[in-house]
């Protein structure tokens, strides 16, 4: 059973990780990236989702986001984690590219239902700007810290060009 988020603070903004289910790198494959990334601009159009910075690993996503309308933020994960998990289950069933799909069928597949992400997620809230700024230095760092990147803003699945001045595949909200 899935812990519901714990947000004391509804107008507050938070650190957030999801963790694929087993910590399986599955996000290896840009069509699976790209399925977080679209869901993203949709939970910002439609629910009210602020994205202040992002970024997706192969086998997590941090974020850092807040609330903006009618929606809790906990509804607004919620949903997204739902989607995402179809979406990207869809995906391993249906593309002849993923030569790992049995595996991760089995892998993700419970007497329950599909299991994509980790039941347990434990926001943090920012309270101050070194706490922002720490969160945010190690969301663009990770891609560099893994060794896909050598600068952050290079990582095209990542907010980190934003913070450089650019455009990247999202919109946000720049924290200054």
């Amino acid at each position: 059973m899935s812990r519901k988020y714990k947000f004391h603070n509804p107008d507050g903004l938070y650190f957030i990780t999801f963790t694929v289910q087993g910590w399986v790198d599955v996000f290896t494959r840009n069509a699976y990236k790209d399925i977080v990334v679209e869901n993203l601009a949709y939970c910002q159009k439609l629910k009210g989702l602020e994205l202040f910075a992002w970024c997706i690993m192969s086998n997590h996503v941090h974020m850092i986001v807040r609330a903006e309308g009618k929606q809790s933020l906990s509804e607004i994960l919620r949903d997204f984690k739902k989607h995402t998990s179809k979406a990207i289950f869809k995906a391993i069933v249906d593309n002849d590219f993923e030569s790992r799909r049995e595996m991760l069928l089995q892998h993700f597949s419970t007497p329950e239902g599909i299991r994509f992400w980790q039941s347990e997620n434990s926001p943090i809230e920012l309270w101050s700007n070194a706490v922002i700024t720490q969160k945010l230095n190690y969301i663009h760092q990770n891609p560099v810290e893994e060794g896909l990147v050598f600068r952050s803003e290079d990582y095209v699945y990542s907010s980190a060009i934003d913070y450089s001045g650019e455009k990247g595949m999202l919109d946000i909200f720049v924290i200054e």
